[in-house]
């Protein structure tokens, strides 16, 4: 049976915004697993997400300082599903030469999810390793939209799909 996944990051709550979109509420009640790659701000939100997911994997960010964090969340994660070995960080550095550093840093590792930069990302280096950026569902920056990703696991084959949601007065 196929696993569904939401991969997020970069949510930023309660400071880029008061609460996730109500899409992104559904997709996570819907999903079989919830993979958030950092930067959430505030403990409060971790625990919501929780309380709302089957189950979720997820590490902390730059942003992540609040007390607490450092014991909760990991920098690195690392969850299997299905056939497909799974890693989450938040940050990778530039974009120029991510594939292969990432590839280099995570060479047992089928996908890796990361965060950070709030611009979706979606490559497979030159090792088979894919990488992915979910973007921001609250903190768009230069970017057109709100995003984050939803994803089929079916034995290995994975299939991926970018969310964007046009920006509404919930900004600041």
């Amino acid at each position: 049976m196929p696993t569904r996944l939401v991969f997020l990051s970069d949510t930023h709550l309660p400071r880029r915004a008061k609460d996730l979109p109500p899409a992104l509420w559904a997709a996570i009640e819907d999903a079989d697993l919830v993979v958030h790659a950092g930067d959430w701000v505030d403990l409060a939100t971790v625990d919501r997400i929780a309380a709302r997911a089957r189950r979720l994997v997820a590490v902390r960010g730059n942003n992540d300082v609040e007390p607490g964090f450092a014991d909760r969340l990991p920098l690195v994660a690392h969850e299997q599903v299905e056939g497909l070995r799974f890693a989450v960080v938040h940050e990778t550095g530039a974009a120029a030469g991510r594939d292969a550093r990432m590839a280099q840093r995570f060479p047992d590792v089928d996908v890796l999810v990361f965060g950070h930069s709030h611009i979706p990302w979606d490559s497979t280096a030159s090792t088979g390793l894919r990488l992915l950026n979910p973007g921001s569902p609250t903190d768009r920056r230069r970017q057109p939209d709100h995003t984050w990703m939803t994803a089929v696991v079916d034995g290995r084959d994975l299939a991926v799909e970018l969310v964007r949601l046009p920006p509404v007065s919930r900004e600041r």
